[in-house]
């Protein structure tokens, strides 16, 4: 009788810089149930630390949830994703630190597979980087404009800023800030942030800053579009 090989023999392992398909990806990386978080960003994969930073990214991505979940569960119609798998193209499976989409059944552009994944471009991510020479500024930056994710938003912990892209045929512009120090999204009505609050950590005034652009008309309005869609 022959022998089949344990799986750990006959699938190689994920290494940082592997060159691969996405599917090549996928199954090398289901694999390897004890890794915590790896990317394949233009065909390059890239393997997460284990350990991540309380000031410089957990209490961040913490702040940017806490923001996006509050929009959520006052917009029926859209779902927050906390660094979920997004199979946005061939090369291209990132776990973003958060994405926040329209439900499919919505309208939205992206759908969930059969086995549980995003498929397609999310409205809006968020990345949580340490500084400008992030992959997140670069490589991933392309990748979820060419995909046509139509909002990005980066925050450079160290840099002490926060980049709002939005998409404008087929390329990001930095989304500016009203007189009052407000990013609003173009996208989904109503996500307003106070992004000098945000950056201090004054989690109270961004909470009332999002809450004013939840009771706004704009806000109405969509809500009521996404039901009409549903």
């Amino acid at each position: 009788m022959v022998k089949t090989p344990p799986q750990h023999l006959t699938i190689p392992r994920l290494e940082n810089g592997d060159k691969l398909t996405r599917y090549e990806f996928e199954r090398r990386y289901n694999a390897m149930p004890n890794l915590k978080k790896a990317e394949l960003i233009e065909g390059i994969v890239y393997i997460m630390p284990a350990a991540l930073r309380f000031r410089s990214h957990g209490q961040p991505h913490g702040w940017i949830l806490t923001w996006l979940g509050t929009y959520e569960a006052a917009t029926p119609g859209v779902a927050l994703g906390v660094e979920p798998t997004v199979r946005l193209d061939l090369d291209n499976e990132p776990q973003p630190d958060a994405v926040l989409l329209i439900a499919p059944e919505a309208g939205g552009q992206a759908k969930l597979s059969d086995d549980d994944y995003i498929e397609g471009a999310p409205e809006l991510v968020v990345e949580i980087a340490a500084s400008s020479a992030a992959i997140d500024l670069h490589a991933k930056k392309q990748a979820y404009r060419r995909n046509g994710v139509k909002e990005y938003i980066v925050w450079q912990v160290l840099d002490q800023k926060l980049t709002w892209y939005y998409l404008e045929q087929g390329d990001y512009l930095e989304l500016a800030t009203d007189s009052n120090g407000i990013g609003r999204s173009l996208v989904f009505p109503g996500l307003w942030l106070g992004v000098t609050e945000l950056l201090a950590g004054n989690m109270q005034s961004v909470l009332t800053i999002l809450q004013a652009g939840l009771q706004s008309s704009e806000h109405t309005a969509f809500v009521q579009k996404l039901a009409s869609k549903s």
